[in-house]
């Protein structure tokens, strides 16, 4: 029997792992566009082609921007390197779960308060607890109410 070497077992774990990929896109200055991609892989035969999962930009952007570049800083992506024209870099999963959940439960707020507290809870949580919130606003009927009763979690007083 022959025992695999640790390169090609780092690279069939990558092969079988759901891929991500984050697109940013400038529409002009002081305009970026970030979006949250699931690209298709052995991990996840129902996707046929690139699946958005999520994506923020203007004023709730700017608001979140500093944990959205110290997420992506330490996944070793920089926004201000990738070209105008939208092309993506590679995420590892769990900065994938939890940006793809921080827009989505951010694009439609307006309270600056409950924006803060949303994006904190939303940072303290694991990874599976992110997993589980995003797969419930991705893959349920209404994903408004899933995002609502998250927001009202994450931001009641009488916790």
């Amino acid at each position: 029997m022959r025992v695999p070497s640790r390169k090609e077992d780092l690279s069939m774990i990558s092969r079988t792992q759901p891929q991500y990929e984050l697109r940013a896109r400038r529409h002009g200055p002081g305009d970026t566009e970030i979006e949250i991609w699931q690209l298709p892989s052995l991990a996840t035969p129902q996707i046929a082609g690139p699946l958005r999962l999520a994506g923020l930009r203007g004023r709730n952007l700017e608001l979140t921007e500093h944990r959205v570049l110290r997420r992506l800083k330490e996944s070793g992506i920089r926004l201000d390197l990738l070209p105008i024209e939208g092309m993506g870099s590679a995420l590892n999963e769990e900065t994938a779960l939890r940006l793809a959940l921080l827009f989505r439960t951010l694009a439609p707020m307006r309270n600056r308060d409950n924006m803060r507290l949303v994006a904190d809870g939303i940072e303290a949580m694991g990874k599976e607890e992110a997993g589980y919130w995003l797969g419930m606003s991705v893959h349920r009927k209404n994903p408004r109410r899933v995002l609502t009763a998250l927001r009202i979690l994450l931001t009641d007083p009488t916790k």
